[in-house]
């Protein structure tokens, strides 16, 4: 028997190959579906089986390909809003036999209508489950959201109850297996660690502690997500199925570039820091590692891309990143921007500013300038700037009509990094005069606790 887990960097998304006698499952697969097939193989095992705990949001699902490459039955629970194509729907009870592994499905909707848990069973040694793939119903330190049915909020957060206490009655020992860790959209409290028990979790998950079903009907519904527009895109292409991913981008040169013009969105992925220092005029700051956060909120799967990385790694990397939330159109990458500049051809830069400048700034309160918090409001609730105008990063686009263009913006966040970002939305949308607080809030509160 084995049982291995596959994370999906940025995204936090887990995916799982579990197997024995020769035969495995794939639990939740992304699109780049080698390593399955690599695992499988090293394990000396056929893929027969793929199982998807619900219609996933975040990513783009590999499970279609991997049953056009293996030949695998897909299974995807009731209730998914609409026909998936390339699955077969299973109701609770059903089972599967991989040798002594026994794979149970268990209906537990509230995250979505159309999430299944899948309990594991060792034939072979015992009657209780050893563990259980949980999908988005139940994290590490969390429990799944329940806001995408907004006109059902309360029904849902009491499904998503109810299909908690089943899962918990699997019993203490069985091993948590989630689709998400730390980092992850789809939760905000999980823990970094990627390993528990039902039996802790019923001890230390906050979520859990709460055993009146209204009062956690009311905690869920009180919560606040943000839904990139990508979500939807996602949803719809996870009923229908895709292609592979794209090959790697190609390198372009100077005269690239050019001829492309506006017909390309410029995407620079190289660290927060290079951009600032130089960049191609029009260009996205997105860093590589940010790509799965951030990507979906500011790029339309239409868009044709331009990257701009450090070198031809970072830009594969990048493409990766983009072509698992459904953004395939890169056109190819440039390798930093000095051929760019020795051509002789104009870049911009934005400014950081220090905790001393801001502070004077605050101090003199200047009519033609403004501190931008771009930070999600789950962190301005708990330490909140109040001369600062609050608009979340990724929601930044949509509310430009509601920022003075004329007026001197500084940026803040966290540390700086979502900062960088929001600036170079306002940069490409004509903001002349924008810097960047390096440090942000972190820096504030430091210097803060020092004085």
């Amino acid at each position: 028997m084995f049982l291995e887990k596959i994370k999906s960097p940025g995204l936090a998304h887990l995916s799982y190959v579990i197997g024995a006698d020769g035969q495995a499952a794939v639990i939740d697969p992304r699109r780049d579906i080698e390593v399955y097939e690599e695992i499988a193989a090293a394990n000396n095992a056929r893929i027969t089986c793929v199982f998807e705990t619900h219609r996933n949001e975040d990513l783009v699902s590999g499970a279609g390909l991997l049953a056009e490459r293996t030949g695998a039955t897909v299974y995807h629970g009731p209730n998914a809003a609409g026909e998936v194509r390339y699955a077969q729907t299973v109701r609770d009870g059903k089972a599967v036999q991989l040798g002594d592994l026994r794979l149970k499905v268990m209906e537990t909707p509230g995250h979505t209508d159309d999430s299944i848990s899948i309990a594991v069973y060792d034939d072979a040694s015992g009657k209780d489950a050893v563990a259980v793939f949980t999908g988005d119903a139940l994290f590490i330190g969390d429990v799944g959201r329940t806001d995408f049915y907004p006109e059902r909020a309360e029904e849902v957060a009491g499904l998503l109850y109810d299909s908690l206490q089943r899962i918990l009655a699997l019993g203490d020992q069985a091993i948590v297996l989630p689709a998400h860790g730390a980092g992850s959209v789809c939760g905000s409290g999980m823990a970094d660690r990627e390993f528990s028990t039902l039996g802790h979790e019923r001890q230390n998950n906050p979520r859990l502690q709460i055993a009146d079903r209204n009062k956690f009907i009311k905690v869920k519904v009180a919560e606040h997500h943000y839904q990139p527009p990508y979500f939807r895109v996602m949803e719809q292409l996870n009923l229908s199925g895709t292609g592979p991913m794209h090959p790697e981008p190609a390198a372009l040169g100077v005269d690239d570039i050019k001829s492309l013009g506006d017909q390309v969105t410029r995407i620079d992925v190289r660290t927060v820091e290079a951009y600032a220092s130089a960049h191609l005029p029009g260009s996205l700051c997105v860093p590589e590692a940010m790509i799965p956060a951030f990507a979906g909120w500011l790029i339309k799967p239409e868009q044709r891309l331009v990257l701009i990385a450090e070198n031809a790694d970072q830009a594969w990397q990048a493409a990766r990143h983009l072509g698992r939330i459904g953004l395939d159109r890169v056109e190819g990458y440039v390798a930093g921007i000095m051929d760019w500049v020795t051509a002789g051809e104009p870049f911009e830069s934005i400014d950081f500013v220090d905790t001393a400048t801001v502070e004077q700034r605050l101090n003199r309160q200047p009519a033609d300038w403004q501190l931008l918090d771009v930070r999600g409001i789950d962190e301005v609730e708990a330490s909140r700037m109040q001369e600062a105008v609050h608009t979340y990063v990724g929601e930044l686009p949509d509310k430009l009509n509601e920022l003075d263009s004329e007026k001197a913006y500084t940026v803040m966040c966290a540390s700086g990094q979502r900062a960088a970002i929001a600036a170079s939305v306002l940069e490409r949308a004509g903001y002349k005069n924008v810097d960047v607080y390096l440090g942000s809030m972190a820096a504030w509160q430091q210097q803060k606790s020092a004085a």
